[in-house]
């Protein structure tokens, strides 16, 4: 696994549709797209200039390894991650299975519901800095006396806006309401709940508190509402040890902490891009600690994961 080249940018002859600050989406057919999941990083929403090996590998195989056990709780748009697979889909991608192999999923093309799913199991990031200077979280009263890192009880369904650019701004579960409907809203809230308490469960039992995570969900050409993009990753989650947790102040994550660590000490960047180069010991620790994660959940080194079957493939 270490001769493999970290993947900067996927260049694939296919149409592609989108690239964002991690992922390339292309246009396989009418209904189906093509994920690239690459090592591209990004903190504090600028893009930084080195990959980080075998985090894309890390993204994709711990959604496929979640949505594996989810698919009895909610309907998903994946629908083939082993490369083979796809292959045996599309032969016409066997020609590039070196830039996308075990970094992409096959999906099922849908209308992204534009709302960040979030649930909050305990107090941290933005809305504690929400909190700590009024009491709220999206403008309406939280109980009063909470502190940092601290559990929710129960877990509190957080919407929030779809960023194109920037931030994602907090929103209220009423505002979500106005923009999709009483009954859409209301899916969204319970599903992204039972998944949230199903990772936290699961997550628990290796030693790892899932304080927070986002979901986003998407309506196909049938109309079903199905859980679409990455799923409780270290990129769209909190995971936090639990032998280092402690209430009243931050936490380590099992994510891009030594990136943002490195960052946040030097003092003639202001956080804007262009973002600077990061020391290879940085790198490595950064990569070493998605690997780690993904063992500690999977109780698979990553090497040796071979990843599930779907759909009628199965």
């Amino acid at each position: 696994m270490s001769d493999v080249a970290p993947v900067l940018e996927s260049r694939l002859d296919l149409p592609l549709l989108h690239r964002g600050k991690v992922r390339d989406v292309y246009e396989v057919d009418a209904d189906t797209l093509l994920m690239v999941a690459s090592d591209r990083v990004s903190a504090f929403d600028v893009v930084l200039p080195q990959p980080i090996p075998h985090k894309g590998e890390v993204l994709t195989l711990i959604t496929a390894w979640w949505l594996e056990q989810l698919e009895e709780l909610l309907s998903h748009h994946l629908i083939a991650v082993q490369p083979d697979l796809i292959v045996e889909r599309y032969p016409q991608l066997e020609a590039s299975r070196d830039v996308w192999e075990r970094r992409a999923m096959l999906v099922k093309r849908t209308k992204p519901v534009l709302v960040e799913c979030v649930v909050r199991g305990y107090i941290t990031g933005s809305a504690w800095k929400e909190y700590a200077k009024s009491g709220t979280l999206a403008g309406e009263p939280l109980a009063k006396g909470l502190k940092e890192s601290q559990k929710l009880e129960p877990p509190i369904f957080s919407p929030a806006t779809k960023a194109q650019t920037g931030h994602d701004e907090n929103i209220t579960f009423g505002y979500v309401q106005k923009l999709l409907g009483d009954d859409l809203a209301g899916r969204l809230r319970d599903l992204t709940l039972r998944v949230y308490e199903y990772g936290r469960d699961v997550a628990g039992e290796r030693g790892i508190i899932l304080a927070d995570t986002k979901l986003e969900f998407g309506i196909d050409s049938s109309g079903a509402l199905l859980l679409i993009d990455e799923v409780l990753t270290p990129d769209s989650s909190r995971f936090w040890p639990k032998e280092s947790y402690a209430v009243g102040r931050g936490q380590p994550s099992l994510d891009k902490q030594p990136i943002r660590d490195f960052l946040d000490g030097l003092k003639d960047w202001d956080k804007t891009p262009p973002a600077p180069d990061l020391p290879l010991s940085v790198v490595k620790a950064t990569s070493e600690r998605y690997q780690d994660v993904f063992r500690r959940l999977t109780g698979a080194a990553l090497s040796t994961y071979s990843p599930p079957r779907f759909g009628t493939d199965r």
